[in-house]
């Protein structure tokens, strides 16, 4: 059987840029394996202590930054005086955007007034300057490495 070698690397193209489109950013998939690791994030900048704090992780833009059901991983936490720790254990090591909500009435989303202006307080990791809409996940993605990874998030209220 004679293969063509036009033929043959076309089919080994077509195959490698299938695999190439398939696959995710590499800064948003965490390490495979056991997930051993620890995310500890301290929150500060509470306006009052009513509700709980809410924070997600997310691996990929989809959903970013609010939609819980296509997060990795989401909590609620309680506050103490002016500040919360969110701790997010047996995660894998790898690469998570982390928003973080003040839910100050409990109904675990982002509550906003009539010009779509967030009413609760809200953060993201590495504290980007936000205006108008949330940053890209880029910008408050952190690197989770093993045995333990800390972070401060600084509350924004608009």
């Amino acid at each position: 059987m004679t293969i063509c070698p036009r033929r043959a690397l076309l089919v080994f193209s077509a195959l490698f840029c299938a695999l190439l489109l398939s696959a995710a950013p590499a800064w948003a998939s965490p390490g495979g394996g056991a997930g051993n690791c620890s995310l500890v994030i301290h929150i500060t900048g509470f306006r009052n202590t009513k509700g709980l704090l809410g924070a997600e992780l997310f691996t990929s833009s989809a959903g970013w930054p609010e939609d819980v059901d296509k997060s990795f991983r989401h909590a609620h936490f309680p506050i103490e005086g002016d500040h919360a720790t969110a701790r997010f254990d047996r995660i894998p090591a790898g690469r998570y955007g982390v928003v973080v909500l003040h839910d100050e009435n409990e109904n675990q989303k982002l509550d906003r007034n009539i010009l779509m202006v967030p009413k609760e307080g809200f953060g993201f990791a590495n504290n980007p300057h936000v205006l108008l809409v949330a940053p890209p996940i880029e910008k408050a993605t952190i690197a989770v490495t093993c045995p333990e990874t800390t972070t401060d998030i600084h509350l924004i209220y608009k």
